[in-house]
């Protein structure tokens, strides 16, 4: 009998639970209409040394919700997932292996759940499926930013909905829209739900325990913006110092550093340091939990991050009062400029008061009406030949609001290149100039 199979990819716990409550909330149909496989991928830059999904506290109640789970990593071996991609004339030769070590009929429909799709392994997925339909997940800020990169329209003219988290309510997802494809909310409750489920299973985590004990009420989120070349090693360890220095003016005396899984031990140590100069007590959570965990578990008074995710699902889901720090510089260190983390920061920096500014932590609630109008104008000098026809609204809102944005927000050498305002004649005259001698450059070389 043949049927429908659904192939679901993930390589994130939090896009797992995404996923979960996705399913949970009826948006892939219902439970046995479909048969669902869970293709777990590990991009880590060494995925043999870095924490798998499944050692992860909500896992098995998760990958419950599916017919069978797979592995990419072990399906291309020796392949990187984040490298590998098919060539043109081998992807029917791909697919019919894959439906061959999946156990999936070669008559069944196939459906594809990814994520990043701009990227592999979401991309070669695509392209070996070529007849599958496509659904795209988003499972965090990054949604509110636009596509990285033009995308074959033999895999845009499949791509159904972007499936995404209502984390700014009011603010519309710029992901994928040149495409006209339909953004859909995952409903907050089945999400929540989901959270729930993970905080259960990870309660009797030992590492867990002394944690609770301490009391906490701030939470301090790293990242580990080293790992992608946006600071040095130094400069993020003095950042988590910068969280813990702000914290402790605001009054808090015990402090939890939940670190990124790839953070090395020196930042806790350089952490730890501070909190005894400081005199306030610290506790490092090294546990392979989500942050929503520790939200749910101790109940924090304050969150503290630079620009994570979990600052806005801790406002969104635990009404978790936030702050941020250091966006201004990272904001600055961004290269190039269509970096995708730039409206995620710039989201975290509209919205969310800077601890070290003394201005008073909140949560986080709907969009205000002066979000949309600058993300898009980002959006639109990020990308500005896929939302063309976003310019002349882009200028105008240049012309209105630039004196009163902080520069990196928009960089003059940005501006000229765009010929926006906001940028000055000898600016752009110099852009010009480059721009003339890399052709004449380039003329010379082919020459004979």
């Amino acid at each position: 009998m043949l049927q429908t199979t659904q192939i679901f990819q993930v390589s994130t716990l939090y896009g797992a639970a995404t996923l979960a409550a996705a399913l949970d909330a009826g948006l892939f149909g219902p439970r046995g209409k479909a048969r669902r496989i869970l293709l777990v991928c590990n991009n880590a830059s060494v995925p043999e040394t870095a924490l798998r999904l499944d050692e992860m506290h909500g896992y098995g109640p998760i990958a419950g919700r599916f017919d069978s789970v797979v592995s990419w990593n072990e399906a291309i071996s020796p392949y990187h997932p984040s490298a590998w991609g098919p060539r043109g004339n081998d992807t029917v030769l791909w697919q019919r292996a894959f439906r061959l070590l999946w156990d999936i009929d070669e008559r069944d429909t196939i459906e594809l759940a990814v994520e990043s799709i701009q990227v592999n392994p979401a991309r070669a997925l695509a392209a070996i499926f070529s007849e599958a339909a496509v659904d795209v997940y988003a499972d965090g800020l990054m949604s509110y930013g636009p596509t990285r990169e033009k995308l074959p329209l033999t895999i845009a003219r499949r791509i159904r909905r972007l499936l995404h988290l209502d984390l700014i309510p009011g603010l519309r997802p710029m992901l994928l829209s040149e495409y006209a494809v339909a953004p859909v909310v995952v409903p907050d409750g089945a999400f929540r739900g989901v959270l729930d489920e993970i905080s259960r299973d990870a309660a009797d985590d030992p590492r867990l325990a002394p944690v609770l004990a301490g009391a906490p009420t701030a939470v301090l989120l790293g990242q580990y913006l080293a790992a992608i070349g946006i600071l040095s090693a130094r400069e993020e360890e003095e950042l988590h110092v910068r969280m813990l220095t702000g914290a402790v003016r605001a009054g808090h005396r015990s402090i939890v550093f939940k670190p990124h899984p790839t953070a090395p031990a020196g930042y806790s140590a350089a952490l730890a340091k501070a909190a005894a100069d400081a005199g306030v007590r610290l506790s490092v959570l090294d546990a392979p939990l989500l942050a929503e965990t520790l939200y749910r578990h101790c109940r924090p008074e304050l969150v503290v991050g630079c620009f994570s995710t979990a600052m806005v699902t801790a406002s969104a889901y635990y009404d978790v009062p936030v702050a941020r720090v250091g966006t201004a510089l990272v904001m600055g260190r961004l290269k190039p400029y269509p970096n995708s983390n730039r409206v995620p920061l710039a989201v975290i920096d509209h919205l969310v008061p800077d601890l070290e500014r003394a201005q008073p932590p909140a949560v986080v609630g709907p969009a205000p009406d002066t979000l949309s109008p600058l993300v898009r104008a980002i959006g639109f000098c990020m990308q500005p030949k896929t939302y063309a026809g976003l310019r002349e609204t882009t200028a105008g809102w240049l012309d209105a609001h630039l004196a009163d944005t902080p520069g990196y927000y928009f960089p003059e050498l940005r501006l000229a290149e765009l010929s926006l305002p906001g940028s000055t004649h000898r600016t752009r005259a110099r852009i010009q100039a480059a721009r003339a001698k890399r052709v004449v450059g380039r003329a010379v070389r082919r020459r004979p």
